[in-house]
């Protein structure tokens, strides 16, 4: 399966969050999944980090996507097209262009924002939410997931994210 990660979804593997459920981590620490990371995250965090939102070394996270395995997903034209037919349901521009992103690479984004679930993508939330049954999708265990590793997986780099800052659900 092809994964994009929203950004909070990266913060929070990166910084070893316990916001990310045990069913997100087994499909990012399973390396039968293709796990993109979106250049327009890295945009993002980058912003996040210029306006004093996040406490964090872009070149410790800019690092860590090839480390993790991850491959970085560049804006194609493509992406742009989808872009401009996408409903303006929220304002969030960082979120429009991930969501073309996931169509255009027939990705599933994987997201905690409830906002995405008004646009025609397949999503998986990070975690599982009180409002949704625990056997939903998002919710049960991925079959077939190797354990993820626990220790020593960037948590001393990205030791000063506060994850809480940069995403409310």
């Amino acid at each position: 399966m092809k994964v994009l990660l929203d950004t909070h979804a990266l913060l929070w593997w990166l910084s070893d969050s316990d916001r990310l459920g045990e069913n997100a981590r087994e499909i990012i620490a399973d390396p039968v999944h293709d796990i993109l990371v979106s250049i327009v995250s890295l945009w993002e965090i980058a912003i996040k980090i210029r306006i004093g939102k996040l406490d964090a070394d872009m070149n410790d996270i800019l690092a860590a996507i090839p480390a993790e395995g991850f491959s970085l997903l560049q804006i194609q034209p493509e992406h742009l097209q989808i872009l401009m037919s996408l409903p303006l349901h929220h304002p969030d521009p960082f979120d429009h262009l991930l969501i073309a992103q996931a169509q255009a690479e027939h990705a599933t984004f994987l997201s905690e924002d409830g906002q995405m679930d008004h646009y025609p993508i397949k999503r998986i939330r990070c975690s599982c939410s009180r409002n949704y049954r625990q056997n939903t999708p998002s919710c049960r265990s991925y079959k077939g997931a190797k354990p993820y590793p626990v220790s020593g997986r960037l948590i001393s780099v990205m030791k000063r994210i506060s994850p809480d800052l940069f995403f409310e659900p």
